[in-house]
């Protein structure tokens, strides 16, 4: 995601370069000749011994001592001194001593820059828990530093943190004692980042700012930290400072595991899935370790044994297991597409010196290929994902950082947005490339549920260097993650940068052309020369793109940066459009995948009460300026209301703002249904060269604070409007209309494995009555798997005719598709002019009543008329309905409410409001 602009379209972890002289051995289940069954024997007496004890098993083991807990905290000059949980960060320990306000409060991003502005510092003391003398190796180890910081024990300096992406690990062997003193002097991200920036005296590195709208900070793209710490167009500027990942003290002898990861492969020849698992050890001392790995899977009747030699030093062994031919492999598939198997795998280390690793890992089975090969009839290349040799359409969203401080992301706002995604009928997202790689937790619930993940490296939106400490720094960062989450079948494809390709061809920073050149090398030796490199060496087992948008294969004929990123026949696009009228299907681009596209709303009033006071409840307010940071963002969401409806004329404030507010996610709905339904029914065909979409991520999923933004999620969870649609415009099965030169035509776009026999219903109703005018139902229409076909063709005026006293606007066309067996698509519908031009339109009397059934509450909706746009919200209970925003073309409606927390029927009916389109005034 760019700031969007309008247009047509380390230290102590060497890096690979230091282990690029080992090879990693790479060894067969049964090569090991007859010592191995022997040795079996011996293994298996000693597995039984150990059964059922986690992690590392067996006298012996190393020592790990956590560092998490209460720190000393204090700023430069000594002023602000308090205590500070580990993992976290500054502005939350202040906010948790009530020294700051909520950080995200009115004006506060504003107020409290001074935070980021100063250096602070963590400090602790601990007692070694162990005998030092017994260890031949003890490391200080972080999972996390954010950002700049020297580290110190004893007040000797172990070395200095740069990348909030890396693992440090170092050797403190010689100079822990007793009792220790550790500290972490942080320096200020900003100031970091604007000295870098000076020092790069070649050339200058842009872009310098973020847009004034944004009130960020300067240079981010000279520091590896979260880009949109320092703002960006949905979001504030907190560039934080603190430990925030683990922090511990490992000690050990002999050797240690540091990474281990498995990935699946299908061996077409063979028809047999095998698994890679890789292990990667530091070795003390200076001689080789040799020992035996079983890798066992009961429930696939594999077991496999091998003898390993490893060398001093860190270095990695790759072993080759084949899975059982006679065992039934059930594969992992997307959410929607079959189950989400898992294999418990059980590998066990027994070296001849130190002591026994018994390592618990699920084993997944899962084959991704991304297709680019010629289509008849269409210039360029397709542009789709396979999974297990089947096509899946990519239905999704983007997925951003959950909040300015990470420490506040927990397991459970994990859980509660990802489900909301599978909830959504969603079975892919795009890990965007300015925010963070998110934590395990984050990929282990995407495993579960299904969700693919497009991984993009964290670099957005910007041009960066391409000196050597940088590289050094990324090229740690880039190996560490990939062997963190290879892993984890969830993640489908590597992608190296958001927009920048896109910024370089489009020339974004107005680069003089003499001067292209530079930037276009350090562009290759970044994403190409480094990244890619250590990507493909690292991990066979999915596909890397260089950028989004990327024409793929296209743009690697043309030196990684082609002249177009955004051309319609290659790859994929991003699309942003605000001047033009949304529910005009025909300004959007018939792309291979749309991998971004998207119009701003407002959150709930629930949602922006919690942060704002009385004065600033108006879309004018200075509140409402400060909080958009994307220019002229709240003028176009008047703008595209103004197309369809009535902008609100209330006389009273606070009623005309949650007017606003309700009509922006109403526009934004409506225009999110348009343009995915036209990717949808997009997928089959080519039309002037174009088409065969297969993918559809809208931006964005998630917010990172209380604002306007793209977001079908607000803050903290609640649904808005357009993630009530996504459920429906997501759904399996669905019928999409669309009109050309007066011509009505349905599609029948289905996800499904099989070809269905069914009937559409097509239902026109005029808006002053209950009644409909016409029904129409056409038996036998063949809905093909995975695909999307016309099914249903009628020339509007005929269509009037046909149903009486019907025009343009005085009539509303609905439509379903039904099966045998239960099988259902959702209503659809389909305006025949706008909604501020529509005859007929009565208010209505809405009423709701709520009844408790288990764990969930049943609302039972009543209308005398037509209600468009029907919402129910029950102000900051959280929980989430089964459907909403819908056209109410019935005198009754039944919806579910699914809580978060415990409520009541009395809670409920107290915060319930009911508003359709005709309550705006």
């Amino acid at each position: 995601m760019a700031v969007r602009r309008p247009r047509s379209g380390a230290a102590a972890l060497p890096g690979p370069a230091a282990r690029s002289s080992r090879r990693p051995c790479r060894l067969y289940g049964g090569r090991a000749g007859a010592a191995v069954g022997r040795a079996a024997l011996l293994l298996s007496l000693l597995v039984a011994a150990a059964a059922g004890r986690a992690g590392v098993s067996a006298a012996g083991g190393p020592e790990v001592h956590s560092l998490r807990g209460s720190w000393r905290l204090g700023n430069r000059n000594g002023s602000v001194v308090l205590r500070g949980e580990v993992p976290g960060c500054v502005h939350t320990a202040l906010h948790r001593r009530g020294l700051i306000q909520d950080p995200y409060y009115r004006f506060n991003d504003a107020m409290y820059r001074w935070i980021s502005l100063d250096n602070w510092t963590y400090s602790r003391t601990f007692k070694t828990p162990f005998d030092v003398r017994k260890w031949q190796k003890v490391n200080l180890v972080f999972e996390g530093v954010d950002t700049v910081a020297q580290i110190l024990i004893n007040n000797i300096t172990l070395g200095r943190t740069d990348n909030m992406f890396n693992r440090y690990s170092f050797d403190i062997t010689s100079v822990i004692k007793e009792v220790n003193f550790v500290e972490v002097r942080f320096l200020s991200a900003v100031s970091y980042a604007a000295e870098q920036s000076r020092c790069h005296k070649a050339y200058s590195i842009p872009p310098a700012c973020p847009p004034p709208v944004q009130k960020g900070e300067c240079h981010a793209n000279f520091i590896r930290k979260e880009q949109c710490s320092f703002s960006w167009d949905w979001g504030p500027s907190f560039p934080t400072q603190g430990i925030w990942k683990d922090v511990r003290i490992e000690a050990y002898n002999h050797y240690h595991l540091i990474y281990f990861s498995l990935t699946s492969f299908f061996v077409k020849s063979a028809q047999q899935w095998s698994l890679e698992v890789e292990s990667i050890f530091d070795v003390v001392g200076s001689k080789p370790i040799a020992g035996l790995v079983t890798v066992n899977i009961p429930k696939l009747q594999t077991q496999q044994t091998f003898s390993v030699k490893l060398q001093p030093g860190e270095g990695s062994i790759v072993l080759l297991v084949n899975i059982n031919k006679s065992s039934a492999v059930e594969a992992w598939w997307p959410n929607g597409h079959g189950k989400q198997t898992g294999y418990n795998m059980t590998t066990t280390f027994i070296m001849e010196a130190g002591y026994q690793i018994e390592k618990f890992s699920k084993a997944y089975f899962r084959t991704v290929e991304l297709f680019q090969e010629p289509i008849p009839g269409s210039p360029g290349l397709s542009f789709y994902f396979r999974i297990n040799g089947r096509p899946i359409f990519l239905k999704g969203s983007n997925w951003i950082p959950a909040d300015s401080f990470q420490d506040r992301v927990t397991y459970d706002k994990l859980w509660l947005l990802l489900k909301s995604a599978a909830d959504a009928n969603m079975n892919a997202l795009r890990v965007w490339g300015g925010g963070v790689y998110e934590q395990d937790e984050f990929y282990d619930i995407c495993d579960e549920i299904g969700i693919m993940i497009w991984q993009d490296f964290m670099f957005a939106c910007a041009l960066y260097p391409s000196d050597q400490n940088y590289l050094e720094s990324v090229r740690a960062e880039v190996s560490h993650q990939v062997r963190r989450l290879k892993s984890h079948p969830s993640i489908v494809l590597w992608s190296g940068n958001n927009e920048n390709e896109a910024a370089i061809a489009s020339n974004w920073f107005s680069i003089p052309y003499a001067d292209r050149e530079v930037y276009i090398k350090d562009y290759v030796i970044l994403y190409v020369k480094n990244i890619r490199e250590i990507v493909l060496t690292e991990d066979k087992s999915r596909p890397f793109i260089a950028s989004s948008p990327t024409n793929g294969l296209e743009s690697v004929k043309e030196g990684w940066l082609s002249q177009n990123p955004y051309d319609t026949h290659y790859g994929d696009t991003h699309f942003y459009d605000y001047s033009n009228d949304c529910w005009n299907w025909t300004v959007y681009p018939k792309t291979r995948f749309a991998s971004e596209y998207g119009f701003q709303s407002w959150p709930s009033f629930s949602t922006i009460e919690k942060v704002s006071s009385t004065e600033d409840w108006s879309y004018t307010s200075n509140f409402s300026l400060h909080r958009q940071h994307h220019e002229n963002g709240n003028d176009q969401m008047l703008q595209q209301i103004g197309h369809h409806f009535k902008l609100p004329q209330s006389i009273d404030p606070v009623k005309k703002f949650k007017d606003m507010i309700y009509l922006t996610q109403v526009m934004q709905a409506q225009c999110m249904k348009t343009e995915t339904e036209f990717y949808r029914f997009s997928q089959s065909e080519i039309i002037n060269g174009e088409g065969h979409t297969m993918g559809a991520l809208y931006w964005q999923l998630n917010d990172i604070w209380q604002a306007p933004s793209w977001a079908s999620l607000e803050y903290g969870g609640k649904w808005k409007l357009l993630h009530y649609f996504a459920q429906n415009f997501f759904a399996p099965l669905l019928p999409v209309a669309y009109e050309d030169k007066g011509v009505l035509y349905i599609y029948g776009v289905s996800d499904l494995h099989a070809d269905h026999k069914l009937t559409l219903r097509v239902i026109v109703h005029v808006w002053s009555s209950l009644e409909p005018v016409c029904t129409l139902a056409k038996d036998g229409v063949t809905v093909k798997a995975q695909s999307a076909v016309p099914i249903y063709k009628e020339s509007i005026n005929d269509l009037l005719e046909r149903c009486r006293n019907c025009t343009r606007k005085s009539c509303v066309i609905t439509f379903c598709l039904v099966g045998e067996g239960g099988l259902q698509s959702p209503t659809n519908h389909h305006f025949l002019s706008s909604l501020k031009d529509a005859v007929g339109l009565e208010k209505t009397q809405l009423s709701a009543s709520i009844s408790q059934r288990d764990d969930i509450y049943i609302f039972v909706l009543q209308t005398t008329a037509i209600a468009p746009f029907v919402s129910l919200d029950v102000g900051s209970i959280k929980g989430r309905f089964s459907d909403n925003g819908f056209l109410m073309t019935e005198k009754k409606k039944v919806v579910v409410f699914y809580p978060w927390e415990p409520t009541s029927v009395e809670e409920l009916e107290k915060s319930l409001t009911l508003t359709s389109l005709v309550d705006v005034v």
